[in-house]
């Protein structure tokens, strides 16, 4: 299928780094699943495939780029809500994830879910899923406060959590255990916090483009390319 792009034959995606297994940098080169996904999809699509970093504070400001055309889709382990479908129209989700609660083990042993967070600060990432349940924790008096970290902030929030400064962050679970594998005071205390699906977007009204990317996907997920890079990126 014949899709326009904005450069004619490459496939700009935008993603948020780092955000490991999804997206992240290793020796200067760009790694993760989303990053093999998108690079299998366009070559499927017999385009050249170009990775645009988004740097912004707030996540939900790289469906705003897309929305002005600086990339032609969003691959960056982003899960489907409705409020981002008013911002951008998502291919069929590609995983399912869910929230998970990561806690210092050595400094507070007791917590093992989000019942046992009264009193204490979670953190969180500006326009990260995670941000809308900690609102809800807050306004139900099942936390203290909730601390809301720059979205390419992970590594300061988990320093933070290292150090006692806050109780608990909260992020999707495969995430997770790829920050902290090298963290042994952290640990996931809980997962499966929330239920959710995560998928590719384009810009609203790319009909074209979403379908392509839909028969892509469609195709890798026939020849097994698609579960492997599951297994290899987000089930280890």
């Amino acid at each position: 299928m014949d899709v326009s792009t904005l450069t004619s034959g490459v496939l700009c995606v935008g993603a948020a780094l780092p955000d490991p297994p999804f997206e992240f940098m290793e020796d200067g080169e760009a790694r993760g699943f989303d990053i093999e996904l998108m690079q299998a999809v366009a070559a499927e699509l017999g385009l050249a495939w170009r990775l645009a970093p988004f740097t912004g504070a707030d996540f939900n400001g790289i469906f705003e780029g897309l929305a002005r055309g600086t990339w032609d889709c969003v691959a960056s382990g982003a899960t489907i809500t409705p409020d981002r479908l008013r911002l951008a129209s998502f291919c069929a989700p590609y995983v399912r994830s869910g929230q998970s609660l990561v806690c210092n083990v050595e400094a507070t042993p007791s917590v093992r879910s989000i019942d046992d967070l009264r009193g204490m600060i979670l953190g969180v990432q500006q326009g990260n899923t995670s941000e809308p349940v900690a609102h809800r924790l807050k306004d139900e008096g099942r936390i203290a406060e909730m601390r809301t970290y720059a979205y390419h902030d992970i590594g300061a929030m988990l320093d933070d959590l290292s150090a006692g400064k806050i109780g608990a962050v909260m992020k999707l679970a495969p995430v997770m255990r790829w920050m902290i594998r090298n963290r042994p005071q952290l640990r996931i205390v809980q997962d499966g916090i929330t239920d959710e699906r995560l998928g590719v977007a384009v810009r609203l009204g790319d009909d074209a483009l979403r379908t392509a990317i839909n028969d892509a996907q469609a195709r890798l997920h026939k020849s097994g390319a698609l579960p492997q890079l599951v297994k290899k990126w987000l089930q280890t």
